[in-house]
């Protein structure tokens, strides 16, 4: 497989930009990466997600991470990603512990995961928690998805978006959040967000009947297997290019390093999800669950970068939550 070449220092474009170099803000949400295994395994996956791997969180780094949400109260959103989380032994006691603390959970869901074994009422179980359901659909045509994310797909991701539409999730005036998640097919920016939430409540409503909260528009992170075709196809160098190119003074403030901390399967921290997957601790310090750390005491501290950081600063930005522009 072709390797990505180093790319620029996103230290240096701050310092050019005369923007002083990253801290944290209060943390707000701690994010958990539950473990690698999915039933997709999409072209653009910064996590190299699949259905062979096997890495996942086990019973007592789950339990620390409960204890963790409970010593800090400053931290209202538990946000579980994978892989798909839900394929995790540990999600719903997750879910239900974080809820039983009174903290707000997401869920980052595929959506075909809804239709594998054991998960025939995990749709029921997430409307019961009131967990938030952030969903990944990258186009509303089934050419687009399909051809990013595996064969019948988008046929299945539709069905399971108007399963969580008949359980309450999306619908006007409903405390079941229901938000999609749209990335670039390839190496290009998103288009403005709010332009293509339109768009997508428009042909959704009109052709599917299917209603939803919010859209997020994501960059692709030139990072494991993206970064992996990019090379592959020698357009590496010209993507980084193109972020650095965009870099977006405006959007570091709201940048969700800054007051996210990210967990591992292992229980590592990491200042986000994409230094996870490269394996650049928490502030470039390694850092666990089982320290008995105060989030609290994060604060100011420095946010480890690299090249990708470009990501999320090009353009409108980009983070777990949409564009910060």
């Amino acid at each position: 497989m072709s390797a990505a070449p180093p790319g620029p220092s996103f230290a240096a474009t701050l310092a050019r930009h005369g923007v002083p170099p990253l801290r944290r803000a209060a943390a707000t949400t701690l994010q958990v990466n539950v473990g690698r295994r999915c039933d997709l395994a999409c072209h653009h996956c910064h996590v190299e997600a699949g259905p062979r791997r096997t890495e996942s969180m086990d019973a007592r780094t789950a339990r620390r991470v409960l204890e963790l949400l409970e010593r800090n109260p400053g931290i209202g959103w538990l946000d579980l990603t994978g892989g798909a989380p839900e394929l995790c032994a540990e999600f719903r006691g997750l879910v239900a512990g974080a809820r039983a603390l009174g903290r707000r959970v997401i869920d980052r869901c595929n959506l075909t995961v809804l239709y594998q074994p054991g998960q025939e009422d995990t749709a029921e179980f997430l409307a019961a928690q009131q967990v938030k359901v952030v969903a990944s659909l990258p186009c509303y045509t089934q050419e687009n998805v399909d051809a990013q994310r595996g064969r019948d797909v988008f046929e299945r991701s539709i069905e399971a978006l108007r399963w969580l539409n008949r359980l309450g999730y999306g619908r006007p005036g409903s405390p079941l959040e229901l938000d999609l998640v749209y990335n670039p097919l390839g190496a290009s920016l998103p288009p403005p967000q709010a332009e293509l939430e339109e768009r997508y409540r428009a042909e959704l409503a009109s052709r599917f009947g299917i209603g939803f909260h919010h859209l997020y528009t994501l960059t692709n992170m030139p990072i494991k297997r993206f970064a992996h075709t990019l090379a592959r196809e020698g357009r590496h160098v010209e993507y980084l290019s193109l972020l650095v190119n965009h870099f977006n003074p405006a959007t570091v403030p709201e940048l969700m390093c800054r007051t996210l901390v990210s967990v591992g399967w292992d229980g590592q921290l990491y200042d986000c999800d994409f230094n996870q997957m490269l394996e650049i601790p928490l502030g470039g310090e390694p850092r666990s669950v089982f320290d008995g750390l105060a989030l609290g005491a994060l604060e100011g501290r420095p946010v480890a970068t690299a090249s990708h950081c470009h990501g999320c600063t090009a353009g409108a930005g980009s983070s777990c939550g949409g564009a910060l522009q």
